[in-house]
């Protein structure tokens, strides 16, 4: 199941306000971000993200997070990503500044997109 997406934008406010008002017709609202920065809109079992496209940000103009069921899944798509020839862009690990109970790896696919495999244990929990 794809957790969230991330797409850069070239003008952040100019964007946030037209998916507020389009995402108003499928039910879907603004659920959290940082100005000038990024926002998430919640889209039912997932969010739809947009970040301006000049942040610092370590993502690319198009991020895709895969949700896995355990760590050991995280851990196991980060080795055969890498072995099926992707680059990595952050091993296995605890990513605390998410998420309390965020496990994240993070690798470049042959395009150079950044490819996630996430496991937010609070979420799974509830």
């Amino acid at each position: 199941m794809i957790d969230h997406i991330t797409v850069a934008v070239s003008d952040l406010q100019k964007s946030k306000l037209f998916y507020e008002k389009a995402f108003v017709a499928l039910g879907y609202s603004l659920s959290f971000g940082k100005e000038d920065v990024f926002w998430a809109f919640d889209v039912n079992d997932g969010l739809f993200e947009i970040m301006q496209s000049n942040s610092e940000a370590p993502l690319t103009r198009i991020h895709v997070a895969f949700r896995a069921k355990s760590k050991a899944e995280v851990d196991g798509f980060y080795q055969a990503a890498l072995d099926a020839g992707a680059r990595d862009n952050g091993p296995p690990g605890p990513r605390p500044a998410y998420a309390e109970n965020y496990y994240a790896c993070f690798v470049l696919d042959p395009d150079g997109y950044n490819i996630e495999a996430m496991i937010n244990e609070a979420l799974e929990a509830s």
